[in-house]
């Protein structure tokens, strides 16, 4: 357990962070979830609109230090290339 004044307050400031983070994960997630049920449907326009709404919000969680900035481009990546592919 932690002894001085600081470290009290750096694990307060470590739950609340966390905390943070944790709903950020979420709501990558959940946007992550609604591009794929869309491709998996196979309708590409609504795929195409989830895409738009998801990528914003996975390079912002790649911005507050969510997610690393590569993983966040390697996933938008993939799903915009999943949405591409099932116009043809």
């Amino acid at each position: 357990m932690a002894n001085t004044r600081s470290a009290k307050k750096a694990t307060r400031k470590i739950e609340a962070r966390t905390e943070v983070n944790t709903a950020r994960r979420s709501r990558v997630r959940t946007h992550i979830r609604k591009v794929e049920e869309a491709i998996a449907a196979g309708d590409q326009a609504a795929a195409t609109e989830a895409l738009k709404v998801a990528q914003p919000e996975l390079m912002r969680a790649a911005s507050k230090g969510v997610m690393h900035k590569n993983t966040a481009s390697r996933k938008v990546s993939r799903l915009a290339s999943r949405v591409k592919a099932i116009a043809g």
